[in-house]
């Protein structure tokens, strides 16, 4: 059963929480290195108009806002001292996803992930404590005067030692993702609720890659190579709302010839007829001597990265499989089926990607065509308005808050979630302490 894309909570509601994030971690515009110039050159030459400001509604291209630090960017870090501990900052040397941890603090790593920033703040609160290597494997309830369910607590086991211990909280807060969060739920034996892991959506992804002759490179770059290594991993994106997103990909070798060449649902690309309508002049996997020969032309390489807008489906999710069960419980059971729809978006994005390379003068375009079971943006699964209420309180659970990619309502229109997450985690936090503290 497909579902309406309604957000039970306005956009407008959210901008605060947006900007609070984006000022503290920072986010801000990535810089350009060759692989974005070419493909803003692309973008430019097939007449899509460049985007500004942050509220998003027509397509177009623009810099990819990305929350990892510049090189000695002003940013705060407790307790840090740049003379004793040196710089800080993304260097644009490449290879890192994860980005460049430059000085001896955690909190100086480049890319400003939790465990990078809002994890260390915490801890120099002096009011959080962290039990690392740790696992939960049931949440405690209890009645309250009211006769209603309400959080009460956790049984969580420490995974060196073994030791099963129990904690009692005013509060409990899920967020173990998209897969572990309604596990949990359900090996908790919580109330049972149809939406309950089910809506499962995480942006059906494919790529597009383009080789180019020097000569080209030269002409519009003036520079015989592209280097996708350099730089920021993803620096520019189109976006097209409703549809889903483009980004500009910059992998290491490895990662290019198995992630771009090597993954494909189509087969192998020496045994596809591609359809004389197609951008693409080749469609599938590449092995053998195809692919020493495309990854010879490796630093004259540009691949974009396809996020499609896919749409709730009650069908799709997590459950457990009752015939297995690890150190923690039942183990997940994952379903995910991608809708008439969705590969109408997802084509169209391939298409629009292909034509931007094809616009910048590259000679080669080969479309990977993932598989859907790729995931890596995993969302939707305890949907806020279905399994919480709008303050991310469970309604079936009082006291009992979801605070991950699983309560988001839909997949965004395509965008990365990890921005909105974490806004929509700030504003939980101070629902949190409005009703129960």
């Amino acid at each position: 059963m497909a579902v309406d894309n309604v957000w039970p909570i306005s956009y407008d509601e959210l901008i605060p929480y947006y900007e609070k994030v984006e000022a503290t971690l920072p986010v801000i515009d990535s810089r350009s290195t060759a692989k974005e110039d070419i493909f803003y050159y692309g973008a430019q030459q097939a007449d899509w108009n460049e985007l500004t400001g942050k509220n998003i509604t027509s397509p177009g291209y623009r810099a990819q806002p990305n929350a990892i630090l510049l090189r000695n960017e002003t940013a705060s870090i407790p307790d840090y001292d740049r003379e004793r501990d040196g710089a800080y900052g993304c260097t644009f040397r490449g290879h890192c996803i994860n980005g460049c941890h430059i000085g001896p603090k955690v909190q100086a790593v480049a890319k400003r992930s939790t465990f990078a920033s809002y994890v260390p703040w915490a801890l120099y609160s002096g009011n959080v404590e962290i039990r690392p290597n740790s696992f939960v494997t049931q949440i405690l309830t209890e009645e309250d005067s009211e006769s209603e369910i309400c959080a009460a607590g956790v049984i969580y086991k420490d995974s060196w030692t073994g030791v099963i211990s129990e904690m009692r909280s005013k509060v409990v807060i899920m967020a173990g993702g998209s897969i572990e969060t309604p596990r949990l739920w359900l090996n908790s034996g919580l109330p049972r609720n149809p939406w309950v892991g089910r809506g499962l959506v995480n942006h059906w992804m494919d790529s597009v890659t383009g080789i180019f002759d020097e000569e080209i490179l030269m002409e519009v770059l003036g520079k015989p190579d592209i280097s996708p290594f350099v730089g920021q991993n993803a620096a520019a994106r189109f976006d097209f709302p409703g549809v889903g997103a483009i980004q500009t990909m910059g992998f290491s070798p490895g990662l290019y010839s198995s992630g771009f060449y090597g993954i494909s649902d189509k087969g192998f690309a020496e045994f596809n007829q591609v359809s004389p309508d197609a951008i693409w002049n080749m469609e599938g996997g590449v092995i053998g001597p195809k692919l020493k020969e495309l990854m010879k032309d490796y630093r004259r390489t540009l691949s974009l990265l396809i996020l499609t807008d896919d749409e709730v489906n009650q069908k799709n999710g997590v459950s457990l499989n009752y015939k297995i069960r690890d150190e923690n419980g039942f183990i997940p059971k994952i379903v995910y089926y991608p809708g008439a729809r969705d590969r109408v978006k997802r084509d169209r994005l391939a298409t629009i990607g292909a034509d931007i390379l094809k616009k910048a003068g590259a000679k080669t375009i080969l479309r990977s065509n993932w598989p859907a079971n790729l995931y890596i943006h995993i969302q939707s699964t305890m949907r806020m308005g279905f399994v919480t209420d709008t303050n991310c309180e469970a309604r079936q659970v009082k006291r009992l808050f979801i605070a991950d990619n699983s309560v988001l309502y839909n997949s965004l229109g395509g965008p990365n979630p990890t921005l909105t997450t974490q806004a929509l985690a700030v504003r939980t936090s101070e629902k949190i302490s409005e009703k129960y503290f």
